[in-house]
């Protein structure tokens, strides 16, 4: 059961930013600092790709409704980025069943990406760049704190990560109408461009 910390934390970590996850795991696994990251997290072409990702989700995470056009895409690749590297991990320390870890990695991942997105669509209703800005920031910040600090100290970045994911979940449930309010108000946006299209294609 080693690695469950480090697994739980990574599976965390991906639902707010898969790129940003591989991107340093590989990078501390490149340079020795952490022994549990698998060969495949280390390779020059994963690191690179994970790099060039990282800084385009960095721009399009701070911009109002591109962000939530963003979250929806990855609402598959976030769970299975951190069932993927939750595997991989297990399967480099034999200490956990490689399918138990992907599901505690994917399955955490799924959570935290519900947190992360349904924040954003509570900002959203009030689309005013800062917002979005400051909150994005604070996200990447965290991601990579954590991330480090699992590396280190793995069972600390646990405890860490499910009590930022206790407090998410909470706000999620409490922000419920403001997020029913975007999900209505983007509804209307697409009722409205219908109307104005159908027109033009008779």
């Amino acid at each position: 059961m080693s690695v469950l910390p480090l697994i739980f934390t990574a599976g965390w970590a991906s639902g707010i930013n898969a790129y940003a996850v591989v991107f340093l795991l590989g990078l501390f696994g490149r340079i020795g600092w952490a022994g549990d990251v698998p060969p495949g997290l280390q390779r020059t072409d994963v690191l690179v790709a994970a790099g060039v990702l990282f800084v385009i989700e960095a721009v399009a995470d701070k911009i109002p409704y591109l962000d939530s056009f963003w979250d929806a895409v990855h609402t598959v690749v976030r769970p299975a980025s951190g069932a993927v590297v939750s595997a991989l991990i297990a399967g480099q320390d034999d200490s956990l069943p490689t399918m138990f870890a992907a599901a505690v990695g994917g399955t955490t991942a799924l959570l935290s990406h519900i947190v992360k997105a349904g924040t954003r669509m509570a900002i959203n209703t009030s689309p005013e760049p800062v917002t979005n800005i400051a909150m994005s920031t604070a996200e990447d910040l965290t991601v990579g704190g954590v991330v480090t600090l699992a590396v280190f100290f793995p069972v600390l970045a646990a405890v860490i990560a499910a009590v930022l994911l206790a407090i998410g979940l909470s706000v999620v449930y409490l922000c419920a109408s403001r997020i029913r309010r975007y999900l209505r108000r983007r509804r209307e946006r697409r009722a409205g461009s219908t109307a104005v299209a159908d027109p033009a294609l008779e």
